[in-house]
């Protein structure tokens, strides 16, 4: 039976960069967890899954008690272990290689479906308790706000890949060679010499946005050797925000608010930045398309 360290968990589960939360307050938990339970027991990833969405459904049966700061607490507490086991599962999946595709589709609807539950549940309860109608137009703010990151994420994952294969596309339709099959030799018969495009990951799609930001490059630099990605409000810091430190603090109304407009901020800037990429996606093609394709090599003939 293979014995899994610590090391193990981090080097084959850890994300490279991963949300701040995550890194910080979920993985040093959640990577001991995977240890014991990858070593000692045969429990598998969908039944953590099911177990994750069991705590999140006990966090919002909290929320929903109208009475006292304490079931606020419990259910912030119940929250985060729920995440941390929602981050468990897919470690331990990538960890002994046990991931299936429904695994990965009870994951991702357990996660809208627990934001939704303890959204209704907390502002609710909030509601109940004070009589304050602002709580029920909060609560519809959390779960629109967490559908728009989510499908936004989807739908900017899939534009960058259709750059990806525009470019592939022309750098086809320049040297004649399928995109899949283009090595460093071929690309430069076909006169895209090194220091030119090569290929289509070779082409830099950040140019705009750096010679705007060259401040932000050293942030992202320093963030990415502590694992820490540059999108510092995403929707994991969101639902934290919501559901967890707004119920610790009691300032529910001011930390959901705050943080839903710094969400909002960072969703411009990748919209933004994905502008600027498609201006640099528009000149690449155009220097692919620019470039003339050297004839090809003459075929020595024997010499007889």
């Amino acid at each position: 039976m293979t014995t899994f360290t610590l090391d193990d968990v981090r080097t084959l589960t850890y994300k490279a960069r991963d949300a701040w939360w995550t890194v910080f307050l979920v993985d040093p938990l959640a990577g001991r967890l995977v240890v014991g339970l990858a070593n000692r027991t045969s429990i598998t990833p969908n039944q953590i899954t099911w177990s994750a969405f069991l705590l999140g459904f006990g966090s919002a049966g909290c929320f929903l008690m109208a009475d006292g700061w304490a079931w606020l607490v419990a259910g912030a507490v119940l929250y985060h272990l729920s995440f941390v086991l929602d981050c468990v599962d897919g470690k331990i999946a990538r960890l002994k290689g046990t991931g299936t595709v429904l695994g990965g589709w009870l994951d991702y609807v357990f996660d809208r479906i627990r934001v939704l539950t303890c959204a209704l549940a907390l502002m609710w309860g909030r509601f109940e308790s004070t009589g304050e109608e602002f709580y029920l137009v909060l609560g519809i703010l959390v779960v629109f706000l967490d559908m728009l990151r989510y499908v936004d994420a989807l739908q900017i994952a899939k534009v960058r890949r259709q750059m990806r294969r525009k470019l592939d596309e022309a750098i086809e339709e320049v040297t004649g060679i399928p995109a899949v099959s283009l090595q460093r030799p071929d690309l430069e018969e076909a006169g895209l010499e090194s220091g030119e495009i090569r290929s289509a990951d070779s082409v830099d799609l950040q140019q705009n946005f750096r010679a705007h930001f060259a401040w932000y490059i050293r942030i992202r630099d320093w963030l990415r050797d502590h694992r820490v990605r540059a999108h510092l409000i995403s929707g994991i810091e969101f639902q934290m925000a919501v559901f967890i430190v707004g119920p610790l603090t009691g300032w529910i109304v001011p930390v959901t608010v705050g943080t839903a407009a710094l969400l909002l901020v960072f969703e411009a800037a990748i919209m933004f930045k994905l502008y600027l990429s498609s201006r640099d996606l528009t000149r690449a093609l155009t220097k692919i398309r620019s470039t003339p394709m050297r004839p090809p090599a003459p075929v020595a003939q024997p010499q007889g």
